[in-house]
């Protein structure tokens, strides 16, 4: 019988994970919000709920502070009074929570269930045979750069070899934090967004090379690792992958004079098609300080672009780029019915998936973040 694989995050936490009890399900919408809303009330100061743009709009009206993952992970030191953080978004950013916070904090995930597929193309033993591979090969003087959306087990790598997180608003900042302290960068998990973000920089494309973790040397000759100075790991957004040059095509077609504007996790053809590419915090203050009558296809997750559609109507139209909507489906498990149930628990003094990263990870992931928080 075939054993599978954990992933880093599961190896953390895969004893931590509790079921939603059957009453918390068949509830109506109606009762759910007077619930939470109770249960948010007898918390108070000791709670503090974060929520990504991409969560669902039953939940994150209930958020006290909304963001991406870089806005997220500064407002957790902003919050020192809060004996529990309880992050609607996905295992990585609560992980990144937990190494932020304080010794009497509680960081609470609603769903344990809610992962990452880019986060987990990303092992840690991967990362250390290709590590030692660069070695063999005598590639000397790599910065490390891992994208937010990772395990703790890489960020900490990461830190203990002089490298760093970045997200997606920072990413170019970080590139050139990299190259000031080494010559190349390995860049992971996420291929499309170092691609991007290095290409914009100025990096021709015939100085990148795609690191397989899955190949021997990462399937490349010790040559085109030597002329590289960025190496990118085979790995991708599930949700930023959908969106193409022919949807591109097909609604500059259809809504002549439309500005198309992408997240920097979509590949690179996609990137050269569109008008603008910036971050999830780039793309909302593009499309809502843009003037009265614009017309935007917007090439992200689908739950912020029709938040941003209902808020901007009539003065601006905002169209998704994918007709059938890309939904990020792992955010998606955060669901109302979670929410209720971890903060009902909270007031009865009840703990619900606590996400705790090890101690002998903390330390360097702290490093990695801390150096992350001070690029801009």
């Amino acid at each position: 019988m075939l054993i599978p694989l954990l992933t880093d995050y599961e190896k953390a936490h895969i004893t931590e994970r509790q079921p939603l009890p059957d009453t918390y399900l068949g509830l109506s919408d109606e009762e759910m919000d007077v619930r939470i809303a109770a249960a948010k009330r007898a918390l108070g100061r000791r709670l503090v709920i974060l929520g990504h743009h991409y969560q669902r709009d039953e939940v994150i009206k209930f958020a006290d502070h909304t963001g991406d993952s870089f806005k997220l992970a500064q407002q957790v030191s902003k919050h020192p009074d809060a004996e529990f953080i309880v992050f609607c978004g996905v295992h990585f950013m609560a992980e990144s929570a937990d190494v932020l916070s304080g010794g009497h904090q509680h960081v609470i995930l609603p769903d344990l269930a809610a992962g990452c597929s880019m986060a987990d193309m990303a092992d840690s033993d991967q990362l250390d045979l290709c590590w030692s591979d660069l070695q063999q090969m005598g590639i000397t003087s790599v910065v490390p750069v891992t994208y937010i959306n990772s395990a703790a087990a890489i960020k900490a790598f990461c830190g203990e070899h002089g490298g760093v997180v970045c997200t997606s608003s920072n990413a170019a900042a970080t590139l050139k934090w990299a190259w000031e302290r080494g010559e190349r960068i390995l860049f992971l998990p996420d291929q499309h967004l170092g691609r991007n973000t290095a290409y914009r920089l100025g990096v021709p494309l015939d100085q990148m090379v795609v690191w397989d973790p899955n190949e021997i040397w990462g399937g490349l000759e010790p040559d085109a690792v030597r002329r590289a100075r960025v190496m990118l790991w085979k790995g991708h957004c599930s949700v930023h992958t959908r969106f193409t040059v022919r949807q591109i095509e097909n609604v500059r077609a259809q809504h002549p004079g439309v500005r198309v504007i992408v997240h920097p996790e979509v590949t690179w053809e996609v990137m050269q098609a569109a008008d603008d590419c910036g971050s999830t915090e780039y793309i909302i203050k593009s499309v809502t300080q843009s003037p009265v009558g614009s017309v935007w296809a917007v090439g992200t997750e689908i739950h912020l672009v029709n938040r941003l559609a209902r808020q901007l109507q009539p003065d601006r139209t905002i169209l998704s780029l994918d007709q059938f909507g890309c939904l990020c489906s792992t955010m998606f498990r955060v669901s109302p019915n979670h929410l209720l149930w971890t903060l009902e628990g909270l007031v009865d003094g009840v703990v619900h998936n606590r996400v705790v990263v090890p101690d002998e990870q903390k330390h360097w992931t702290r490093v990695a973040l801390d150096r992350m928080l001070s690029i801009s």
